[in-house]
């Protein structure tokens, strides 16, 4: 672990840009940026593609370590090139940005209302080569979408689980189990899930410390245990499907909570854009996010 990278998101003022649109999202991630589905023929075509937009979101001047603290990469992002280094080098090296890489691969069918992980059996090889790209953190999600208490504690006790594995393999896990924000039982499963992430984290092994990452909360400040728990290197919150402005107006209201944006954060970029439209675009997105992090 890098003790630099830890003191940046432990401490710093800011937020996390996640850039780790994967195979089944890329997609519609590039078709809000402007490039529908007949611009592509094949997989590598289409990542080859947001492996261009993510370049110039992270080239982009506005794109800067003054209020980004850390990127979340997509694997193939993070085995491929910027400017002749790999990404994860390219934002530390360059940017002053620590890197992240989401691990997991994709959900199983809900059952119990949750959605948890699928297997990842190629996870030690994964976290390996992530050293070697500057890396200091993982991304996992799993999904929980009612009440249901069997889901939820299943969903919370696989995160803690691989969370473990991630960390005694020398990297910072980011535990991500996520809470539907269309679920008419949101509130109830977020008091529920955070009784579990409670008992989890103060069983955790030796020194083990874990980020998570959560659905802003139906009930402002209601993850304060979470964020104040000696475990907890950082909290952040995911947007969710809320449009940048109601993610940000509803981030602002929790103390202590910063965004990790994916969808909210590239909202109103285009492909189509000069460079100095897309910078400035791009500007006032992260400047916005800023704001409703530090509040």
């Amino acid at each position: 672990m890098d003790n630099k990278q830890l003191d940046i998101i432990k401490n710093k003022d800011g937020f996390i840009a996640a850039l780790d649109q994967s195979g089944g999202s890329t997609p519609k991630a590039l078709g809000l940026y402007g490039i529908k589905e007949d611009a592509y023929s094949n997989e590598g075509e289409m990542f080859d593609l947001i492996h261009d937009m993510r370049t110039r979101i992270i080239k982009s001047k506005a794109f800067t370590n003054d209020k980004i603290i850390g990127a979340i990469l997509f694997e193939q992002t993070m085995d491929r090139q910027i400017d002749g280094k790999y990404t994860g080098d390219y934002l530390w090296e360059e940017k002053g940005i620590v890197p992240f890489l989401k691990v997991d691969e994709g959900l199983d069918e809900e059952e119990n209302g949750a959605q948890l992980m699928k297997s990842m059996p190629n996870l030690d090889e994964l976290l390996e080569r992530a050293k070697e790209r500057k890396v200091f953190g993982t991304k996992m999600r799993s999904v929980i979408h009612t009440s249901n208490i069997e889901g939820i504690r299943a969903a919370v006790s696989q995160q803690f689980a691989v969370g473990q594995f991630i960390f005694d393999a020398g990297l910072i896990p980011i535990l991500e189990p996520e809470v539907d924000i269309n679920s008419p039982s949101k509130a109830e499963i977020e008091e529920i899930m955070k009784a579990e992430i409670l008992k989890h984290l103060d069983n955790l092994d030796g020194d083990t410390k874990v980020m998570l990452k959560l659905t802003i909360p139906s009930n402002d400040n209601s993850f304060k245990q979470l964020i104040e728990h000696e475990r907890v290197i950082r909290v952040v919150a995911l947007s969710g499907g809320y449009s940048r402005e109601e993610a940000n107006e509803k981030l602002s209201d929790n103390t202590g909570l910063i965004a990790s944006f994916s969808r909210a954060l590239t909202e109103g970029l285009s492909a189509k854009q000069t460079d100095d439209e897309f910078d400035e675009i791009l500007a006032r997105s992260i400047d916005g996010i800023y704001k409703a992090s530090i509040l």
